[in-house]
């Protein structure tokens, strides 16, 4: 089996993960193939030893490659989706970040889960995308015109809110006065959306979420939309631009072009764990149902 490993930063506990991802590998005769950028990191801090086939992105990606590790936190993730695209490389999140939605696999957990994966004990949670499109200007500022997370629009080098008109498969909504506003997949619903008042949505749902940020009108809520639903922004306000973000990646757009959202023709494969659900990570990660009179 041949395993992709990606990381994007070296935090202290990285030395110590990969010391228990290989004591795995070892034990199944596994091979190791790193991103190119984490690879001179991790021998810069005398973290790894030896030669290994590297890859720099989506198109050194083969066929050959049966599962992408991504060690880092959920931004970590997004990025590590970046590279896999639409090749249906599941994805492994090594959590060594922080909260961790995505990259649920903890540094203890390690070498009780990731044997599973050699095992076929485990499962594949399809999740959705969001492509982008501009008119009449091209959208081709991002390298990649696809958010696993959300994609938002927002205000630029001003304190003033901004209008945006917004249709649902050509039929006016409505014209949110607010500082942005946020086109989440259910996957990116614990992020950006959470923040800002949006519901928390299961990974399987086949939905998205329109949320404000900070809109002018108190009675504007979150709305729940079908993913088969084109969307369509049209930015005005007191600045001839507008920022627009998919995932962690923000560029600049004139206000004179109408931004078109909808479901990416594919999707990214997430692998869950046994007893390693989404709703178990809920649970932990927002401590639902503690009381510390318990």
């Amino acid at each position: 089996m041949k395993l992709a490993i990606y990381g994007q930063y070296y935090p202290e506990k990285t030395q110590n993960i990969l010391k228990k991802v290989f004591s795995v590998f070892e034990k199944h005769n596994a091979k190791a193939v790193f991103e190119a950028n984490f690879f001179n990191t991790l021998l810069e801090n005398n973290a790894i030893t030896g030669s290994y086939e590297v890859f720099s992105n989506h198109t050194e990606l083969d066929n050959s490659i049966d599962f992408f590790i991504s060690i880092g936190g959920d931004g970590t993730m997004l990025r590590a989706a970046t590279f896999v695209k639409n090749k249906n490389i599941p994805i492994v999140g090594i959590n060594a970040g922080r909260l961790g939605f995505l990259a649920n696999v903890q540094q203890d957990d390690i070498e009780k889960l990731l044997p599973h994966l050699f095992n076929k004990q485990y499962k594949l949670s399809k999740r959705t995308l969001l492509s982008l499109e501009c008119f009449p200007d091209p959208c081709d500022i991002f390298d990649l015109n696809f958010a696993l997370n959300e994609i938002t629009v927002s205000r630029k080098n001003t304190t003033s809110m901004i209008t945006i008109e917004t249709c649902l498969n050509g039929e006016y909504l409505t014209s949110f006065w607010a500082d942005g506003l946020i086109i989440s997949t259910p996957t990116g619903s614990t992020g950006y959306n959470l923040s800002c008042g949006g519901p928390v949505i299961t990974p399987d749902s086949e939905c998205l979420v329109i949320t404000p940020i900070a809109p002018h009108n108190l009675n504007v809520r979150p709305l729940i939309i079908s993913d088969t639903t084109e969307i369509k922004l049209k930015v005005s306000g007191r600045e001839p631009q507008f920022l627009i973000s998919l995932d962690s990646g923000t560029k600049t757009i004139d206000n004179e072009n109408e931004v078109h959202i909808k479901k990416a023709p594919f999707s990214i494969n997430m692998v869950e764990f046994p007893n390693e659900t989404f709703l178990k990570t809920l649970r932990n990660k927002l401590l639902w149902g503690e009381d510390k009179r318990n």
